[in-house]
């Protein structure tokens, strides 16, 4: 049986690479569809849902964490890998709480995309060599409450966030997630009280250090 496979990269040429690569090493995983953003990726979810998804963790509009949470939501059976040039353990940790089950780095993709998909198709994790020892301890076996923390952003203030690093107005916030310009604002009021950040290029260089946005 064939493995569908769905790509969301922001660079097509990224996006390319992969598929080529897939169609070159493995005949029966084939890829279904592309997007180059959150929000196209979630609509593909929707109507032409996908055994794997390759996410870049940082993509526009909703980054590839986010939209692991949201794949999970539409078909909890699907698996997803995050496709990285981020190396560190906060985003190693954050993708697989969020529920992805591969993690590659770009510079490795070529030669561990194809393994990976089959790992994880067969319900197990994949990891990049280079990255697997932050999770050699286990960290995934603690209490879901643990390291949580009153100053945790919510997914919705996260996506705010990254809305407003990627340069969107309160106005435009609103109209885009379909709230009101007040719900929008006392979203921008808690977040800025939670991280204890007042000005709006300190919100960005968070954005950008938390992978919701990229330089």
């Amino acid at each position: 049986m064939a493995i569908d496979v769905i790509i969301a990269d922001d660079h097509a040429i990224v996006r390319a690479g992969i598929k080529s690569v897939i169609e070159k090493k493995a005949i029966d995983i084939r890829v279904i569809g592309e997007a180059s953003n959150g929000e196209e990726l979630l609509k593909l979810a929707r109507t032409s849902p996908a055994d794997v998804y390759i996410l870049d963790i940082s993509m526009p509009l909703l980054n590839g964490i986010q939209a692991v949470s949201e794949i999970l939501k539409i078909n909890p059976q699907s698996k997803v890998i995050i496709l990285s040039m981020h190396d560190s353990r906060s985003f190693v940790e954050k993708a697989l709480q969020a529920g992805a089950k591969g993690y590659i780095l770009k510079d490795n993709a070529s030669e561990e995309i194809v393994p990976g998909i089959r790992e994880v198709t067969s319900n197990r994790f994949y990891l990049s060599p280079p990255i697997s020892n932050f999770i050699v301890e286990g960290f995934l076996n603690r209490d879901s409450q643990a390291g949580k923390n009153s100053n945790e952003l919510t997914l919705r203030e996260r996506e705010v966030l990254q809305l407003i690093a990627e340069g969107f107005s309160n106005k435009e916030i609103a109209s885009r997630m379909r709230l009101a310009l007040n719900t929008v604002n006392a979203h921008r009021k808690n977040i800025m009280e939670k991280l204890n950040i007042h000005k709006q290029a300190d919100l960005i260089r968070y954005a950008i250090k938390e992978g919701l946005v990229e330089p």
